[in-house]
């Protein structure tokens, strides 16, 4: 297991993990029902899950951010379904260590950190999730239809609006029953993620896992960290066609690149870093394509599996902004500066 007070080791592991366990079953992955829990339970035991945890809990700490993303990109260039499904996790591990009370914080953070309760997020659009008091807890009614890993993790960090406009963010079961209801999705990649749209139709939620309030807005303009780390599942299949091509010293220079952008980014610059990252993802899959050549269209190919999960990356966690910078540097003639 990793030693938790050596920071290069994390990286080390994670690299090690991707390129003996995670990528020799990529291909497989692809065309399962749902990650294998034995990829999740590695994770776990290797303390994967508690990577982005405090000091005091196993895991770097907030100043350890870059080496939770390079984690990210690690573990992204060997299964990025894997990944993509752990990655949801660290979320509600990061607002339990640094928004909760002391009494969530002492609940939650220990079982979070060791993987023993797996976490995904109910949070793309929680405008569209409207709360509302009752007697011992709260009802939820509304759709989140974004949710990854449904069937594989344990508990949901699920936010919801109430009619002053202020956000709930709930630990909620993630459970389906009458009024909390999984509908399927079909994905162009990453389909064994168990990606799902949730209906919830007056769900009760218990007073007990209501763990912070935030006006809405607030809450939008501090996520600038998980739009980083979704930049560096780009760098990670960025990274995997590097490998794969052989002789790419340009490619791995400009990933080299945009991981510094990304980890330097103010948070105005973000959107710009943030498509720099998925552009440079889809330009490096495009040319392993092209290099394996027609061999690529045939289902056991990595170079295609490749090519439509940068397709995937280009719009996973798409704002505003963000398509807005990619739109303006595809519409730009090759030779202009960017």
């Amino acid at each position: 297991m990793v030693r938790m007070d050596d920071e290069l080791g994390w990286v080390i592991r994670a690299r090690r993990i991707a390129d003996d366990v995670l990528f020799p079953a990529a291909m497989s992955v692809e065309r399962a029902d749902q990650v294998p829990a034995a990829h999740l339970d590695l994770l776990a035991r290797e303390g994967f899950y508690g990577v982005a945890a405090p000091l005091d809990f196993g895991g770097v700490g907030p100043a350890g951010f870059p080496i939770v993303a390079d984690v990210v990109a690690a573990l992204a260039g060997g299964c990025l379904t894997t990944a993509f499904v752990w990655l949801q996790h660290l979320a509600p591990l990061m607002a339990v260590a640094g928004i909760a009370g002391e009494r969530d914080r002492a609940g939650w953070l220990p079982p979070l950190a060791a993987g023993r309760v797996r976490a995904g997020l109910a949070m793309s659009r929680p405008d569209l999730i409207h709360v509302r008091p009752v007697p011992g807890g709260y009802l939820l009614s509304g759709e989140s239809a974004w949710v990854t890993g449904w069937g594989l993790v344990d508990v949901l960090l699920v936010g919801a609006v109430d009619d002053r406009g202020l956000l709930h963010f709930f630990m909620v079961d993630a459970a389906g029953s009458g009024s909390l209801v999984a509908h399927d999705s079909q994905l162009l990649a990453v389909q064994a993620s168990r990606t799902v749209a949730l209906r919830f139709t007056d769900h009760f939620v218990p007073n007990e896992r209501l763990g912070h309030t935030q006006p809405l807005d607030t809450f939008v303009a501090s996520q600038v960290a998980g739009t980083v780390l979704n930049g560096f599942l780009a760098l990670g299949v960025a990274g995997r066609c590097a490998q794969l091509l052989g002789d790419a010293a340009d490619l791995d220079a400009d990933i080299a690149d945009a991981r510094l952008r990304l980890l330097t980014a103010a948070p105005d610059e973000v959107p710009d870093a943030r498509a720099n990252s998925s552009l440079l993802a889809a330009r490096a899959a495009a040319r392993l394509v092209v290099q394996t050549g027609s061999r690529s269209v045939l289902a056991d190919q990595h170079a295609g599996r490749l090519y439509r999960e940068s397709g995937f990356l280009l719009v996973f966690g798409l704002r505003p902004t963000i398509k807005q910078a990619m739109l303006q540097r595809l519409s730009l003639p090759a030779s202009a500066p960017v």
